[in-house]
């Protein structure tokens, strides 16, 4: 069992509990689904205000509900194309919710830079999401790219948790331009027929990395992690002028 695949069975064991609770009283999916946004407005709201660590709180919450609301329709044959959509479509309000509070938190602080990193981050963020969405209007799956937005709302809680939500945004940003860049490739790709990458040799090395089609739980998925959280932990809030943190970090400390 790989690390992250070690952590998703872990935390299926306090998921399965509310899932039961959920069924047994029969709570209906769609409103597991416009609970979790609803709690991630008010996560939103601890952003902008600079709570951190509440806000990191929060977002379990409200994305406990948004995990189990497809696993409490699946168990109650209450799946259908209607909660895809409602789902898919909430999910939007979430990501634009948590992005807001941040631009809302950067602005007050007269961090212009940081606005514009956010704002990015969030039109990518979105992108990802349309492109997969418009691709599979065209072909049959457009499942590309690493930053999808189980990685972005986990991020979101480790930026908060340990204050280094600066970090995370240019990790979101950069992965997120990637991954669009990514679903547009493989759609010109699929609509003309034509063979995907090689992943063979030293170059089909740079095609498993940066034209991701490797499933979660899987050595090249942790290895991506474990870069992403070494970035994230390891690189000094000083050297990317973090509004909310500073200091040296590690790396800072070892390099005086």
């Amino acid at each position: 069992m790989t690390f992250t695949g070690f952590i998703g069975a872990a935390c299926m064991f306090p998921l399965r509990l509310i899932i039961n609770a959920s069924v047994a009283l029969g709570i209906h999916p769609n409103v597991l689904t416009l609970i979790g946004v609803l709690v991630n407005v008010v996560a939103a709201w601890a952003l902008a205000r600079d709570r951190f660590v509440l806000a990191g709180v929060i977002m379990i919450g409200a994305n406990i509900f948004d995990f189990i609301d497809g696993k409490v329709a699946h168990i109650t044959g209450k799946q259908s194309e209607f909660g895809a959509f409602w789902d898919s479509t909430l999910d939007r309000f979430s990501d634009l919710a948590l992005f807001t509070g941040l631009i809302w938190l950067y602005s007050s602080l007269g961090r212009e830079g940081y606005v514009l990193v956010a704002t990015s981050a969030l039109i990518f963020s979105i992108m990802t999401s349309y492109a997969r969405a418009r691709a599979e209007s065209l072909i049959d799956k457009c499942k590309v790219g690493f930053m999808e937005r189980p990685e972005r709302i986990v991020l979101f809680m480790i930026g908060a948790f340990t204050d280094r939500m600066a970090a995370v945004l240019w990790v979101i940003l950069s992965l997120a331009v990637v991954t669009v860049a990514n679903r547009i490739y493989y759609t010109y790709l699929a609509l003309n027929k034509l063979p995907m990458p090689s992943t063979d040799g030293v170059e089909g090395t740079f095609w498993r990395f940066f034209f991701w089609r490797d499933e979660r739980a899987t050595v090249p998925y942790d290895i991506w992690v474990i870069a992403i959280l070494a970035f994230v932990w390891l690189t000094p809030p000083d050297w990317l002028r973090d509004p909310t943190a500073s200091g040296m970090g590690l790396v800072g400390y070892l390099m005086r």
